[in-house]
Formats: C-alpha cells, sequence, structure tokens
C-alpha cells in the first residue's frame, strides 16, 4: 500500500510539474545554415544568449517567453552561447520562462570565436544579441535588450502578430 501510494504522488507531481524544455542541439559552424533551411521563405528570429554571462539575457528571455505564450507559432531560434555543460541550467531556465517548446541550441566548439564568425564576422561576443530575418533573409541586428515595442512592430510587419 505504501508503494502504491508513493508511486501515485510521484505520478502527480511528474503531472502538475512544468515541461522541462528539450536538449539544445549542438551549435557548430554550419548550424545557420540548417536554421536558415528549416525557415526557408519564412521570417524568423535568432537570440543569442548565455545563463552563464548574461544579466540582461533574462529580461529579454522573458519578453520572448511572453510573447510564445500569445503568438504559439512564434518563430524564435535561441541560441546560448555557453557550453553544453550548461544545458542543465539553461533547459531550467527557458522552462521557467515559457520556452521549453522553442527551438533551442547551444555552442557546441572549443573556439567560440568560430561560432561568432559564423553568424556574423561584426561580432565580438557582446550579449544579448537579436537577428530579426525576413522571409529573404536579410537581418537587422539588435545589440542590447530587445524593446517590446520594437520586437512587436518586426511581428506585425511581417504579419506575425496576432
Amino acid at each position: 500500500m505504501t508503494m502504491r501510494l508513493m508511486l501515485g504522488v510521484l505520478a502527480a507531481l511528474a503531472l502538475s510539474a512544468p515541461a522541462a524544455a528539450r536538449e539544445p542541439a549542438p551549435f557548430t559552424a554550419a548550424s545557420l545554415e540548417t536554421i536558415k533551411a528549416q525557415y526557408a521563405g519564412r521570417p524568423f528570429i535568432l537570440n543569442l544568449w548565455s545563463v552563464n554571462e548574461c544579466s540582461y539575457c533574462i529580461a529579454e528571455l522573458t519578453l520572448m517567453g511572453k510573447l510564445a505564450r500569445t503568438h504559439k507559432q512564434l518563430p524564435l531560434v535561441l541560441v546560448a552561447t555557453d557550453t553544453p555543460d550548461f544545458a542543465p541550467a539553461m533547459r531550467k531556465t527557458l522552462a521557467g520562462l515559457g520556452l521549453s517548446r522553442v527551438d533551442s541550441w547551444v555552442f557546441d566548439d572549443p573556439i567560440p570565436e568560430r561560432l561568432r564568425h559564423a553568424i556574423d564576422p561584426s561580432w565580438y561576443g557582446e550579449l544579448p544579441r537579436t537577428y530579426l530575418y525576413d522571409a529573404r533573409h536579410q537581418h537587422e541586428t539588435v545589440v542590447g535588450v530587445l524593446s517590446e515595442k520594437r520586437l512587436r512592430a518586426w511581428l506585425a510587419r511581417h504579419q506575425l502578430a496576432h
């Protein structure tokens, strides 16, 4: 009887817990091309962040989580500039912000400069950093925290606003 009770409590806790974020995919020098192919002919948001080295990133991710709740098809790709060792902290952070289902990647190269250069040769690592890609994959670069007003205007301009 005690075992059944314990199993019931564990099952109830599992069902009531927020969904865990998916394991982030390894981001390599070729990953941006993979992402662009996934969004062929469609606009998307590429957000670069760090769970370890960016206090401002949480404010921006909070905004993204808020929008993801109302825009179920928000074309958002998150790339953490941390190492795969930080995946558990990343998953916990994203789950807490309502970003469990968002396409998530993590830098996976011993030389992160190579990955930064593959994304943008003029990027030296400052975070947060967001690229707003249009359907032709031309992009606007936002250095620092992306404002809600600017993001909503971009969504409306690309007919993604609800």
